[in-house]
Order: C-alpha cells, then structure tokens, then sequence
C-alpha cells in the first residue's frame, strides 16, 4: 500500500507541475474600466486592448464597472487576487484626485492597495457647451456667467473626478458661482448637455470631440496649456482664464503584490502596444498622447500629480461631496 501512494503522490505531482509551469498569461485578462462604455477611458482602453493582447498572446477583456467616481471599478481591481488577471485602466481621478480630499472615504488606498505597471497617455479635455448657448468663446461664456450667478451648472462624472475638479479649478480661476451635477460618467451627461439641461461639461478630448464634429455641441477651449497640435483652431482656456490647464492621465494597476515577472510581462507588452502604429494612429485621432516608460517612472508621475491636486483642494476648500 506504501509503495502505491507513493505512486499515486507521484503522479499527481508529475500532472500538477506543468499546470504551475505554465507562462504567464494562460487564460484571458480582466481589464476594469472603472467609468461606463462611451466614455473616454472606455474608448482608451478599447483602443489598445486588442494589441495589448496580441503581445500578451491572450484576451484582453474590456469591463466596465462604472459609479462612485470610479472607485467601485478601482476596488474591485483592489481585493483582486495578485495573479496578472484582473487589471484596471485607472486615471487621474481614482489614483490623483479622489484620494486627495480630506474627507474621501474610498474603499481602496490609491498607493498601498495596488501595483503601478505603466502610464499609457495623456488627454486635455474640451469645453462643451450646449449649441443654444449664447455665446461663441471662453471670454463670453465667464461674462455670461458672471452675469448669471449660481444659476448655471456644469456636470461631472462624479465627485472627485478630474471632470468635476477641472471644473472647479475653472470656477476658482475665473471668480465663477456655478452648480454641480455629478453623473455616473460624461457620457450619461451628454445628453443633457445637448438639451441644454447642462450648461457646461469639461470632458476629455476622446469622448467630447465626436459630438463637437457631428454638431451636436459647440467647443469653446481646450484644457492643455496651449493649442492641440489636433485642434489648433481652437483656443486654449488660458488664453482667457490665465493659469487654468488640466490634463487626464490613464495607467494601467494591478492588485497590490504583482509578482514582478508579471508586472514586467505587462509593461512590455504595454509599451510595445502603444508603439503600434494602427494604435499610435487611433490615439492621436482621439486627441490621447502615448506615454509608456517603466513602472517606476508611474508611480513618480502620480505621486507629484497627488501633490498637484491636494494641493489645489486644500487651497479651494473643495470637498467631495
């Protein structure tokens, strides 16, 4: 009987050693997108998933898990086993801003509960107005606004999000008194914009532009700090509200304790992808700059970004809620 469970022990060990042998990925990957489709990290992230997942020779499976202002996305990501197979496309709002305020209550620490993999690109964001709006520029939108007090408002994805503290930093700026409404995401938004229940939305160049092109709203400024190469005709925001820019960042995390074979698996594959030329070419069309590097370079970029916005919350006592 010894003899043959020290057989049986052995031949399980024989079958269970390829299944621990195999490479990573061997099966499809997560990717959460913490806002809803339609949305500009939604059309970031559909934009390389299919070429992320040729150099990973896996799927990449876009989930969208929207709400909370991208937190309940990001938590998911967060208590997700450490294997590579569950990663979250996260932007400045969920890794810069929300952990920012004082009185944010997110589920997840934006540091300690995750692995920085890589910074996939940059967008500034539009300022979108409906076309019954009675104004043509940035200029004449302030006055308007100025002779309105508190009776227009701007939406945002969420509390804490880039849209709504982009929106606020404007405010600041320009010595405006206007309403927020947050959404669930821009894209559920845009539709009140386009009916002038909104009066104004800051959103990212990618899911804004469209609905400029087609007509549906009219773009007063961009929120680089100078013209977009994509855009040049249309004015910078700083050309009339002096020291306004805003910019979304998109990287990608992993739950906290990412083996780092996996962690250098995906940011290879990253950065390969985002040197495609169909994908180099999608992205420039969506107003997204490339960035790529190591996931050091990440973790640096982000940390000084948090220290932006603390920065700018504190000092405009904005809150959360």
């Amino acid at each position: 009987m010894k003899i043959l469970a020290s057989l049986m022990l052995a031949l399980a060990a024989a079958v269970a050693a390829p299944a621990h042998a195999q490479p990573y990925p061997n099966k499809p990957i997560r990717l959460v997108v913490p806002f809803p489709a339609g949305g500009a990290t939604d059309i970031f992230a559909r934009a390389v998933s299919q070429k992320l997942g040729e150099r990973l020779a896996t799927s990449v499976v876009v989930d969208n898990k929207p709400g909370a202002g991208g937190s309940i996305g990001s938590d998911i990501v967060a208590k997700a086993p450490a294997d590579g197979y569950t990663l979250l496309l996260a932007t400045t709002s969920t890794h810069s801003i929300g952990p920012s305020f004082a009185t944010s209550k997110l589920p997840y620490d934006a540091v300690a509960d995750f692995t920085p993999i890589a910074h996939v690109g940059s967008a500034p964001s539009i300022m979108l107005v409906p076309n019954s709006a009675p104004v043509k520029n940035v200029k004449e939108w302030v006055e308007y606004a100025r002779k309105n007090p508190g009776k227009l408002n701007y939406a945002s994805s969420g509390n804490g999000t880039i849209v709504h503290l982009g929106a606020e930093y404007f405010k600041a700026q320009a010595g405006l008194f206007l309403v927020h409404i947050p959404y669930r995401g821009t894209a559920l938004a845009i539709p009140d914009l386009i009916s002038g229940k909104i009066d104004v939305l800051f959103d990212s160049l990618p899911s804004g532009l469209p609905h400029v092109k087609e007509g549906r709203l009219k773009a007063l400024g961009i929120t680089s700090a100078k013209r977009s190469p994509l855009l040049p005709e249309l004015p910078a925001i700083s050309e009339s509200v002096p020291g306004y820019e805003t910019v979304t960042w998109f990287g990608m995390y992993g739950p906290k304790g990412l083996p780092a074979d996996v962690v250098s698996r995906i940011n290879t594959a990253v950065n390969q992808a985002l040197q495609d030329p169909d994908v180099k070419d999608r992205l420039a069309r969506l107003g997204i700059e490339p960035a790529g590097g190591t996931p050091q370079q990440f973790a640096a970029m982000t940390d000084a970004d948090r220290a932006k916005w603390k920065k700018i919350i504190n000092e405009r006592k904005l809150q959360a809620d």
